[in-house]
């Protein structure tokens, strides 16, 4: 598995959540949304799509 910068500052290892998008520039307007978002708000998106809160690395990877 590829390291990404992200990983080594706050030693996140496991996906419990994602979304795709067609074109980059969509993505990238989600996550400066979601950024915005309280904790709070986070954890229900993640609950909702993820209630568990399983990995989901083999799903992507």
């Amino acid at each position: 598995m590829l390291k990404n910068p992200s990983q080594e500052k706050y030693a996140c290892n496991y996906l419990v959540y994602y979304e795709t998008f067609e074109f980059p520039k969509q993505g990238i307007a989600r996550e400066k949304e979601l950024k915005k978002w309280r904790r709070e708000k986070k954890n229900k998106l993640i609950s909702d799509f993820n209630p568990k809160w399983e990995t989901l690395n083999n799903e992507i990877f």
